[in-house]
């Protein structure tokens, strides 16, 4: 008999349901959220399991590349989509939940998204930590700019590296500022080195790619 299983993952536990074709529940209850420990439970629950369904969260793409090795037919939903049918239920809680994926595992009734495979996800990695660094640094230019309207001294358009040396021009006059500046100055060289490392990377992986190197000859374009 074919059964259909519902996933409501959080950071902690997942509650899981599994559901047999005429939609009564064979089994409810809670594992940590650990593939091995989800696989175990599923195996001796779900071994005829049809679909295993559950929404798009921080854990779910992990999830799906982990328990997809694993053998399961794991099917990821749009939790917006999931969402509209999930807050119809009358009681909202996980368990609930599992049980409303379940449902839509069976009926059939559900948006699956495409999951990221790794390459993709370790190049949004990347492109995410480079954004990070990029704003901390901005964030700690802007208030070495701050501190020298303080002293009347206006700055003006620069890059971080013609910042750093007019923040240096500052301090010639004013000495006795050098231990408030300084460890602005070295966060702010650490952060573009580190910058410049991403940067290098992402270079070479754009170089690997014939779409991207064919995007690289629009005008203003970058890696």
């Amino acid at each position: 008999m074919k059964q259909y299983v519902g996933l409501d993952i959080s950071m902690e536990e997942t509650s899981i349901c599994v559901l047999d074709q005429s939609g009564d529940v064979t089994f409810e209850g809670c594992v940590s959220t650990k593939p091995e420990a989800i696989a175990q439970l599923l195996r001796r629950h779900a071994g005829n399991a049809e679909r295993i369904v559950f929404e798009t969260g921080a854990l779910s793409n992990w999830l799906w590349h982990q328990l997809r090795a694993l053998g399961f037919p794991v099917i990821c939903l749009d939790a917006r989509h999931a969402n509209a049918a999930l807050s119809m239920r009358i009681n909202k809680s996980d368990q609930n939940d599992a049980k409303g994926l379940a449902e839509m595992a069976r009926i059939g009734w559900y948006r699956e998204v495409a999951v990221k495979g790794a390459e993709s996800r370790k190049t949004r990695s990347m492109l995410a930590a480079r954004t990070k660094l990029l704003n901390l640094r901005r964030d700690i230019d802007n208030q070495m700019r701050g501190l020298c309207k303080g002293l009347g001294k206006l700055l003006g358009k620069a890059g971080s590296t013609s910042l750093a040396r007019k923040v240096d021009a500052v301090l010639a006059d004013a000495p006795d500022l050098q231990d408030i500046f300084a460890p602005l100055l070295l966060v702010q060289s650490c952060l573009t080195e580190q910058i410049e490392k991403l940067d290098r990377q992402l270079l070479a992986v754009a170089k690997g790619d014939q779409t991207v190197r064919r995007m690289l000859t629009v005008p203003g374009s970058g890696p």
